[in-house]
């Protein structure tokens, strides 16, 4: 056993500290960016906020509403190889969405089908997705994707410290997943105990990928847009959105009505309603570790984008960043939170 006494943070912990600035308006602000990556010779140019790979969220109507936008989407794995293939063979270009899946060789066959049906170069793109990215198992299919799809932009996690997120760089991913158990309808750290204070995640994982010319992706924890402000500010080149985007009419879900109100389901992939869903119920050997909630039905996804949005320019021209590629450097953080631990890692 071993206790680490060093302070780690969420969003809630701290706020941006406003500096100076030479803007005057907030549609000064440019919110894209363009990377290169280690492996990959693609170049990304959009709005770095991808939905997340949830069945709610991952959706091809997702996908179109946020690529209108410049933003990008992980497309959930469990559309069908002709869902799939309809979908990339209509793509624009200006769209960019992730082909998600997990480890498992039917995960892997079905990628190569839609592969070989899709047109060429359509799908570009790659969200290697596991609960827990700490497993040899996870490592060796980054490899074998990598060596796969040289020319491939890979996405692959989900982990929260920097050894695992230098060891995934170096086993062929371009960006790195971060976070485990601060989804809304994630439960891991409950059902578990493990997980990590996302913002401390974020700002470690980046600052090991970085090293070795990585990137990496914020996921989970952003409930307003000042958190997607923090986790740019923590050095997130991408920020993945689930609870955010749920419950628009782009996004899936049961309707539900109650007292005449309209309510849609959005649930965490490994609750209990996901593996009923697709896995014929929670294994014997396992617990659920999401759960289930109702989410007033909110309209069209473009009312919560344009807000989004606006969120992180204005933080931009709250601290004189006018790209956000200069809001980290120009991020300061206070702590709000006074939380502090004794020896034994008890909260006094």
């Amino acid at each position: 056993m071993h206790i680490e006494n060093t302070i780690r943070l969420d969003f809630k912990d701290v706020l941006i500290r406003p500096k100076r600035s030479t803007l005057t308006s907030r549609s000064e602000v440019d919110i894209t960016r363009e990377f290169k990556f280690r492996h990959s010779p693609l170049k990304y140019h959009a709005i770095p906020i991808i939905a997340a790979n949830m069945d709610t969220t991952g959706t091809f109507e997702m996908a179109r509403a946020l690529g209108r936008h410049g933003m990008s989407t992980a497309l959930c794995k469990h559309y069908s190889v002709e869902e799939y293939v309809d979908f990339f063979s209509s793509l624009e270009e200006k769209h960019t969405a992730f082909y998600s899946l997990g480890i498992s060789d039917a995960d892997w066959e079905k990628f190569l089908a839609v592969e070989k049906k899709a047109p060429k170069g359509a799908i570009q793109y790659l969200c290697i997705d596991v609960a827990n990215g700490y497993t040899e198992a996870f490592v060796s299919f980054v490899k074998k994707a990598r060596e796969a799809c040289p020319d491939y932009v890979i996405m692959a996690g989900n982990v929260v410290t920097g050894d695992m997120a230098e060891e995934l760089v170096l086993a062929g991913a371009d960006i790195i997943k971060v976070g485990i158990g601060p989804g809304s309808v994630c439960t891991t750290r409950k059902m578990t105990g493990v997980g990590y204070p996302q913002l401390s995640a974020i700002i470690e994982c980046a600052d090991a990928a970085h090293g070795l010319s990585g990137r990496i992706c914020a996921d989970g924890g952003c409930t307003v847009p000042g958190d997607i402000a923090k986790a740019f500010g923590g050095g997130a080149d991408f920020v993945m959105l689930g609870g955010m985007l749920a419950g628009h009419d782009e996004a899936a879900g049961e309707i539900v009505e109650i007292d005449g109100k309209t309510f849609k389901r959005f649930y965490g992939m490994s609750s209990k309603d996901a593996m009923d869903k697709y896995a014929g119920g929670v294994a014997k050997y396992r617990a659920a570790e999401g759960k289930s909630v109702l989410i007033p039905a909110r309209g069209p996804v473009e009312g919560t984008v344009q807000g989004i949005l606006g969120g992180v320019r204005s933080a931009c021209t709250y601290v004189g960043a006018k790209r956000l590629k200069e809001l980290t450097m120009r991020t300061t953080f206070i702590r709000t939170s006074m939380q502090t631990n004794d020896i034994f890692g008890h909260t006094l």
